[in-house]
C-alpha cells in the first residue's frame, strides 16, 4: 500500500506520547471497569493489551476512542483530545462490536471509508493490502467471518493513521489468514506507526509485541516486553506423566506450588521453586515419566500475575 512515512503531514513528533492515560478512572454503577489507570504510548511501538473477561480492556479502548468519557484524570491522543485526533484522520480503530453496512458490496463499502478519511488511500489499494480485493464485489452479509474481519481491518486502515486499534483482530481467520494480517501490521508499525492490539491469543501477544500491558480489574498490573513479562512471574512450568490416575489432594499439597493442572495422566504445575518441587514429587514415591522443566510461556506467566493480584486483593479486603 502506498503509504506515507512518519515524517510526512500529521505524523507522530519524535518524543510525543501518542496515547498518555493519566490517573484514569471509570464506573459503570457500582462497578470500577478502570481504576487509576496510567499509560504511555510511543510512536512505533506494537503493543498488545492483555487481560481476563471483566478486566477493562474494552472501557479502556473505548475511552481511547473517545467511545466514553472517563469519570476522573485525562486521556489524550498526539496531546489532543480523542475526538479531536479522531478527526484529523490520526486514528484508525478495528472493532469487534458494531455491525457492517449490509446490501452494498465490499469495495463500496471501502470506498466509502476511503472518501470519508481526510487522509484517505486509493480504494484499491486499499482492498489489496487487506487482502480482499478477491471478493470486492461481493455483498457484505454475504462474507465469512474471517472475511468480515479483513473488511474491518481494511476500514480500520482506509487512510494514513498514526495511531491503529485493533479489538481482537484475528479473531475468524485461519493461520494463514493471520500470518498474513501480522505481516501486513509489521509494515505498518515499520512505517512509524503505532499498533495497539488486545487480544486472547496469547501467542500472537508473545510473537508481535514488542510491549505487553496486563490489565486486572481495571488496574495495569504489569507493563513490559515479554520476556520482562515472564521473568516477573518468577516461577517455572513442571510437566510430566504418571502411571494410573494422578492424585491430585497430594499434589496440590507439594511445597513452592502456584499452580496446577491434571489432564489425564498428564499434570502441569508452575512452581516457584521447581527443584525443591520436583524433589518433593519423587519423596511421594512417584515415579514421573517425560518430566520437563522449563521457563513459563506468556500464557502461563499471564495466569501467575493474575492470579497474584486476585490473591493479594482478597487479602486486602
Amino acid at each position: 500500500m502506498g503509504m506515507t512515512t512518519v515524517n510526512g503531514p500529521g505524523a507522530a513528533v519524535k518524543g510525543e506520547p501518542v496515547v498518555a492515560f493519566s490517573d484514569v478512572n471509570k464506573s459503570f454503577g457500582p462497578v470500577r471497569a478502570v481504576a487509576e489507570l496510567s499509560l504511555t504510548l510511543h510512536p512505533g511501538e506494537t503493543v498488545a493489551l492483555l487481560g481476563p473477561n471483566g478486566a477493562g480492556k474494552s472501557t479502556a479502548l473505548d475511552l481511547m476512542l473517545g467511545l466514553r468519557n472517563a469519570d476522573s484524570g485525562s486521556v489524550r491522543l498526539f496531546g489532543t483530545t480523542p475526538a479531536q485526533a479522531i478527526a484529523a484522520g490520526r486514528v484508525g480503530a478495528m472493532l469487534q462490536s458494531g455491525g457492517l453496512m449490509e446490501e452494498v458490496t465490499v469495495r463500496e463499502l471501502v470506498g466509502l471509508a476511503c472518501d470519508l478519511h481526510p487522509k484517505a488511500y486509493p480504494v484499491d489499494e486499499v482492498l489489496a493490502s487487506a487482502d480482499i480485493a478477491d471478493i470486492r464485489d461481493r455483498k457484505v452479509n454475504k462474507l465469512s467471518g474471517g472475511q468480515e474481519q479483513r473488511v474491518r481491518f481494511a476500514l480500520a486502515t482506509a487512510g494514513a493513521n498514526d495511531l491503529i486499534v485493533l479489538d481482537e483482530p484475528t479473531v475468524g481467520m485461519d493461520v494463514s489468514a493471520r500470518q498474513a494480517f501480522w505481516a501486513t501490521m509489521r509494515g505498518q508499525v515499520e512505517q512509524g506507526r503505532t499498533v495497539l492490539f488486545a487480544t486472547h491469543y496469547l501467542e500472537e501477544a508473545d510473537a508481535i509485541a514488542d510491549r505487553v500491558l496486563v490489565l486486572h480489574r481495571g488496574r495495569l498490573i504489569a507493563d513490559g516486553t515479554a520476556a520482562e513479562i515472564k521473568a516477573r512471574a518468577g516461577a517455572r512450568r513442571i510437566t510430566f506423566d504418571l502411571d494410573g490416575t494422578p492424585d491430585e489432594r497430594a499434589l496440590s499439597a507439594l511445597p513452592h506450588i502456584v499452580g496446577i493442572d491434571i489432564t489425564g495422566p498428564t499434570v502441569r504445575i508452575r512452581s516457584d521453586d521447581a527443584d525443591a518441587t520436583t524433589h518433593a514429587v519423587y519423596a511421594l514415591g512417584l515415579y514421573p515419566r517425560n518430566l520437563e522443566v522449563s521457563g513459563l510461556g506468556l500464557e502461563q506467566a499471564f495466569l501467575a500475575i493474575t492470579d497474584a493480584a486476585s490473591a493479594e486483593e482478597a487479602e486486602n479486603r
